[in-house]
């Protein structure tokens, strides 16, 4: 059966588009998404100056992309609830308020592992 998106290296320049894609409509929809890439980018310089290490330099970096995952997640959870309806609805506002929560708990472990960093640079 042929795969709607083909397959070999013609279905990894189709993916890396719609990748592109997504990533330009979290930009230009999404002021979360916008705030924290902003943020992730600010924090590289911080993490520079306060990772004793290469791996502790990628965990600084690395927590910031979890958020971002988790925000494109997150964005596409709600941009898919609204497309099914944007009435009021318990499960709609269920599933966003877990996805918005999902967003909260990544900034918890951006807060500890940069404040675990912190720590120890300072102590």
């Amino acid at each position: 059966m042929q795969k709607p998106n083909g397959t070999g290296i013609g279905r990894i320049v189709k993916a890396a588009r719609c990748s592109m894609q997504g990533f330009s409509a979290s930009w230009r929809y999404e002021s979360a998404f916008r705030q924290e890439a902003t943020l992730t980018l600010l924090s590289i310089p911080a993490a520079i100056w306060l990772a004793d290490s290469v791996a502790q330099f990628a965990l600084l970096l690395a927590v910031w992309c979890l958020v971002l995952v988790v925000e494109l997640l997150n964005s596409a959870i709600e941009s898919l609830t609204d497309r099914v309806g944007l009435e009021r609805h318990e499960l709609s506002g269920r599933a966003k308020d877990m996805g918005s929560a999902a967003v909260f708990v990544s900034l918890v472990i951006v807060a500890l592992v940069w404040g675990a960093a912190l720590w120890q640079k300072l102590a």
